[in-house]
C-alpha cells in the first residue's frame, strides 16, 4: 500500500511478487534472509509495474519550478517530526503515484537517487525533485490535517 492508494491494485501487485517468488525459490542462494530476498522482489515488482505505467505518471508533478529547488544541499532533516506513524502513512498515501514512488525507494527501502533513476527511467535531478516535493507535500498534508509541531 506503500506504492498505490488503491488496495485492488496493490493485492495484484504483491499476487504478482508471490508468483515470482514461487517460479525462482530454487534460484535463492542462500545468500542473505530469505525475507530480505522476497522483499527485493516485491519491491522490484512494484517498480516493474510503475515503470509499465509511465505513461500515466508524471514526474515533475504540476509545479515546474525546480529552479528554485535546492536539490544539491537536500537531507532529510526536517522529516523527523513527532507524528504519529499512521499520520505519516496516511499523509504519504496522498502523495502523486510519481512521488510516492520515489519518496518510498528513497526514504523507506533506502535506495539512492541514482538506483532510483535507473529503476524508473528518469534523472537523477527528477528523483530529488521529487523526493524533496514528496517531503514538502507530507508536511503540508501533516500540518493542514494535525497542526504544526514545529
Amino acid at each position: 500500500m506503500r506504492y498505490t492508494r488503491d488496495e485492488d491494485f496493490a493485492q495484484d501487485i504483491l499476487q504478482r511478487a508471490f508468483i515470482k517468488i514461487f517460479d525462482n525459490i530454487k534460484k535463492f542462494e542462500q545468500k542473505g534472509s530469505l525475507e530480505g530476498w522476497m522483499k527485493r522482489i516485491v519491491v522490484n515488482t512494484c517498480i516493474d509495474t510503475y515503470r509499465k505505467k509511465k505513461k500515466d505518471l508524471l514526474f515533475l508533478g504540476e509545479d515546474h519550478d525546480i529552479e528554485n529547488l535546492d536539490l544539491e544541499n537536500e537531507t532529510d532533516e526536517g522529516m523527523n517530526f513527532p507524528y504519529q506513524p499512521k499520520q505519516v502513512f496516511e499523509a504519504i498515501q496522498q502523495l502523486t503515484p510519481a512521488y510516492k514512488a520515489v519518496f518510498n525507494l528513497y526514504a523507506i527501502e533506502d535506495y539512492t537517487h541514482k538506483e532510483i533513476a535507473d529503476m524508473l527511467d528518469i534523472s537523477v535531478g527528477t528523483s530529488k525533485s521529487n523526493y524533496l516535493k514528496a517531503k514538502l507535500r507530507i508536511k503540508k498534508i501533516l500540518k493542514e490535517n494535525y497542526g504544526d509541531y514545529e
